[in-house]
């Protein structure tokens, strides 16, 4: 049964929501202010760990858990940064909450900041969105007017500004620490991590990078109190809770960003929320959270007969009925993500959307890493020959071998997030693929373009 909520959509479609006194007007700065004034830095984080909070932007490390690995340092300041370089393909939630509803991220910094015991933050959006960085713009200059940003914001000797930086322009720099590069003015290339950003962070300093509706949802968690929002969730009891935005698009009739409590269904999120398969055709598969992710066909059935497995109570189900969360998607063998799914229907050819999306990865590669310069390139060259007719199934074999061989082998998750679904399609759909090397590069199902 699907839950939905309006907490972080609240001010989507009011009359200038994007504005101030909208946000105040459904309660916005409350929750910052009770924080400055009543808490200390530990007491946010505990309270914050309650939430179950897990990261929106894909990792789904629990929020307050990264809070808490800060330490004060002697002599460097700490920094909040928050990643809103929203370059996955198939994903745009973020994007809404920083046109619809840009305050609650600047709220979601102040008590960031708090918590993490930092007194700046910086904001690191994508270089395409233009609006996203006027409207957040807007909203600082809103609340340093009215005294909730500066030198002491509500009036508390606890000085937090908020910065807008652009993205380096590349889908790399939605790697954490490639971000990091990017905002020091460097080339976006992730870093070796140890050290980790919470140590050796921006500027070499202890820093925090969180998801932007990961730190959007916080003033939520504060106001309805943090052990209430995690039990909002069906998966709280796996520590998996409160609501998020989902996004559906791709062949559906109705795409678009809906936010409800963590726990709904892929068939809920196609069927209700997207209005069913365009043009009503069947369903072929749905990557769930954003490009990098395995895709699923709803033909697959859940095989969980152990106990201890977080699939258990969907034993013999489809996987369209399982909840989606971050624990659950793990065990069936591809990730939440973004919670922005893309459908395929079986009017698609899912070997050209493989071949569109080994394309996008081969380009997107910084090259640092061996594994994954040569490896989506080798990738992307052999299905060139596939689809034009001139592919082998020696060919074929190889790009298991080839993905396989980048997994676990490069410095930061690009590679296998390159490497997973190119791994995916070859597993799910391998019938497909032979019949391009067997046909000279036609399908012989009659599927278009995706």
């Amino acid at each position: 049964m699907i839950k939905h909520t309006n907490y972080l959509s609240r001010t989507y479609k009011l009359p200038d929501g994007h504005k101030l006194a909208a946000y105040e007007g459904v309660g916005g700065y409350k929750q910052a202010r009770r924080a400055l004034s009543t808490m200390k830095r530990e007491d946010v984080v505990e309270e914050v760990k309650k939430a179950n909070l897990r990261g929106r932007g894909g990792a789904g490390f629990a929020c307050g858990v990264k809070w808490s690995f800060m330490r004060p340092h002697p002599t460097k300041p700490a920094y909040l940064v928050i990643n809103a370089d929203e370059g996955e393909p198939g994903t745009f939630k973020d994007r809404t909450i920083m046109e619809l509803n840009p305050h609650s991220v600047v709220e979601g910094c102040i008590i960031g900041c708090l918590g993490i015991g930092a007194h700046a933050a910086y904001i690191d959006v994508r270089d395409e969105l233009h609006l996203s960085k006027a409207r957040l713009w807007e909203a600082i200059k809103e609340a340093r007017a009215k005294g909730y940003l500066g030198k002491r914001p509500f009036g508390v000797d606890y000085e937090v500004e908020v910065y807008v930086h652009t993205g380096g322009g590349a889908y790399i720099c939605g790697e954490e620490t490639a971000l990091l590069n990017s905002l020091e003015g460097r080339r976006g290339e992730p870093r070796f991590k140890p050290p980790f950003p919470a140590q050796v962070g921006a500027f070499g300093c202890p820093s925090t990078v969180n998801n932007l509706e990961t730190i959007a949802a916080i003033p939520t968690a504060l106001e309805l109190g943090c052990e209430e929002f995690s039990k909002l969730s069906a998966l709280h009891d796996v520590r998996d809770g409160g609501t998020r935005l989902f996004g559906v698009s791709g062949h559906v009739k109705t795409p678009g960003v809906f936010e409800c409590c963590v726990g709904l269904t892929l068939r809920e999120l196609v069927y209700d929320l997207g209005g069913g398969v365009l043009g009503d055709a069947k369903l072929l598969g749905v990557i769930p959270g954003g490009s990098s992710c395995p895709i699923l066909r709803p033909e697959e059935i859940v095989h969980a007969p152990d106990e201890k497995s977080p699939l258990h109570r969907w034993h013999g189900q489809s996987v369209l009925d399982v909840p989606m969360g971050v624990d659950t998607y793990r065990a069936l063998g591809t990730m939440l993500g973004t919670c922005c799914a893309i459908v395929l229907s079986d009017k698609a050819d899912p070997v050209l959307a493989f071949h569109n999306l080994m394309r996008f990865y081969r380009h997107e590669s910084c090259g640092q890493c061996t594994p994954c310069r040569e490896g989506t390139g080798w990738i992307e060259r052999i299905l060139d020959k596939i689809v034009a007719g001139e592919g082998s199934m020696e060919e074929l074999n190889l790009l298991h071998d080839v993905a396989s061989g980048i997994m676990g082998n490069t410095i930061c998750a690009f590679g296998e997030g390159a490497a997973m679904p190119a791994l995916g399609f070859v597993q799910k759909f391998r019938p497909e693929l032979e019949a391009y090397v067997t046909s000279g590069g036609k399908s012989g199902t009659g599927r278009l373009t995706p």
